[in-house]
């Protein structure tokens, strides 16, 4: 009987889960179902982890019957997860809190004490742990809990992920992948264990932090709470920890040589390198997590680089509230002008700002609004803006990695033709789009293909990757633009 493996994406906005034949490197089912973000305050954005339980459920029940009509089984398989969620569980495993997510911004005091009165703590910090300081992070969460409800702080048998939570559900253990520990802010990733100066700060204990372990390591199900069909369907198969979704996206994206460049821009963005070592920026800028751990059969591998807050979601502001125009019809618009927007300049952070800035207050705005600049002048200066700050971050990154030679695209922007090659003119380097943008999912299996030994490494499971079009820059657009980001730059904040 054929055997396949499933990648499964606890994301933000859906779980999703894919079944890949490894024989001929096909996606033979697909499922997906949508998550519920809660904002019971102002900044605040929160998840209910039974809810996230249940749609797994739901995408597992659904893949499995499409696996089992195919005569099929399932070989194993392997989990990303967005990263920097956390959750207060009591013995049982029961949560006392819901799921605080990446953008959740409650903690901006506690981020901004160790930038600032604490700078000498938060330096130690970031370069033992690689993580920008900044409100996602758990070590600011915990803080802020900390302060404000130091009696659940302590009350609380264990502080976990959203990640940590299904596993548990799945295999009775909790452990937590390197990957996504790097991602806490609590984690020394050379050492490989929980940073003491870090847990002081967050004000909890090591005990209450799940087991750190290879990205690669399997467990089985136990004790399982899934529907008996979906246990019967997956007793056999082995279940592999797998890592963080940004660096699962890198994998995916086919992006593991020197000199390939990922840029995902979805509602938020991000744009990462792979590389062997860990990585350090000197003013703290960018993060430096860990992808997969084998000094005895591979390469380490690392996945650096910076997210953005502001990705496709300007682009929906442009289209309600700026324009009140439908999206493709605002495209339309904004091709109508040259590049450059007669020098008409947007910052675009208008939910706050990861890198290159990291500061969560910041806000955006219009330069050198004139009188001749019509609709369609303020439409394509801000998707220019969108791609200005991923360049900014580009650069920062290449002056510790190299130039980059090629961009590997994904995400939703890459439906438009006219904005990927607005990017391949800005970058001035040829921007080749992934044939699927389910690049988290596809690297959970070609992590799972590694650590069961279906490929010898990393860089030959990447093989599996397909590729869509590539755009080539032009030459006299990239001069132009290349005048514009100066003056770009120089505007920052």
């Amino acid at each position: 009987m054929t055997t396949c493996i499933l990648g499964v994406d606890i994301g933000t906005t859906n779980v999703k889960t894919l079944a890949f034949e490894p024989e001929t490197g096909d996606i033979i089912a697909h499922a997906s179902a949508p998550l519920t973000t809660l904002h019971p305050q102002a900044g605040y954005a929160e998840q209910d982890p039974e809810d996230v339980w249940n749609n797994l459920i739901t995408v597992l029940d659904e893949v499995c019957r499409e696996v089992r009509q195919q005569d099929r089984t399932i070989e194993a398989l392997g989990f990303s997860a967005a990263m920097h969620s956390t959750l207060a569980v009591d013995s049982a495993g029961k949560p006392l809190t819901n799921a605080i997510l990446w953008s959740d911004n409650r903690a901006e005091k506690q981020a901004a004490s160790l930038r600032h009165e604490q700078a000498e703590l938060g330096k130690r910090i970031y370069q033992q742990t690689g993580t920008p300081l900044h409100p996602m992070i758990p070590l600011c969460k915990l803080a802020w809990f900390r302060e404000n409800d130091l009696r659940l702080l302590r009350r609380a048998t264990g502080w976990i992920s959203l990640k940590e939570y299904i596993w548990h559900k799945l295999t009775g253990q909790y452990q937590i992948d390197y990957s996504i520990a790097t991602a806490t802010g609590l984690f020394d990733s050379q050492r490989k264990e929980w940073f003491l100066p870090a847990l002081e700060f967050a004000g909890v204990r090591p005990e209450q932090l799940s087991e750190p372990v290879p990205t690669t390591y399997a467990g089985r199900l136990s004790g399982s709470d899934l529907p008996p069909a979906i246990c019967t369907e997956l007793s056999d198969s082995k279940l592999y920890i797998g890592a963080s979704d940004g660096c699962l996206a890198n994998l995916g994206a086919g992006a593991i040589e020197a000199g390939i460049t990922t840029i995902t821009i979805g509602t938020s963005g991000a744009i990462r390198r792979t590389i062997q070592r860990p990585l350090r920026d000197e003013k703290g800028r960018l993060f430096s997590y860990i992808l997969n751990i084998d000094d005895s059969v591979d390469r380490n591998y690392y996945v650096v680089g910076g997210p953005t807050n502001n990705g496709a979601n300007v682009l929906q502001w442009v289209s309600e509230k700026l324009t009140q125009t439908e999206t493709e019809a605002v495209l339309a618009e904004a091709a109508t002008v040259e590049p450059g927007s007669d020098d008409l300049l947007f910052l675009p952070y208008l939910q706050g700002e990861r890198a290159p800035l990291w500061d969560a207050g910041v806000r955006g705005s219009y330069l050198n609004v004139d009188w001749h600049h019509g609709r369609a002048h303020f439409v394509r200066a801000a998707l220019e803006g969108v791609l200005f700050n991923l360049l900014r971050i580009e650069r920062i990154l290449s002056r510790h990695t190299g130039p980059t030679r090629v961009i590997h695209a994904n995400g939703g922007f890459a439906q438009s033709a006219f904005w990927v090659q607005m990017m391949a003119d800005i970058f001035g380097v040829p921007v080749r789009l992934n044939e699927s943008n389910e690049s988290g999912s596809i690297g959970a299996i070609l992590l799972t293909m590694k650590a069961t030994g279906r490929v010898a490494s990393l860089a030959e499971a990447t093989h599996h990757v397909g590729f869509g079009q590539t755009f080539e820059p032009d030459a006299e657009r990239h001069r132009r633009y290349r005048q514009v980001y100066e003056r770009f730059e120089k505007a920052l904040p």
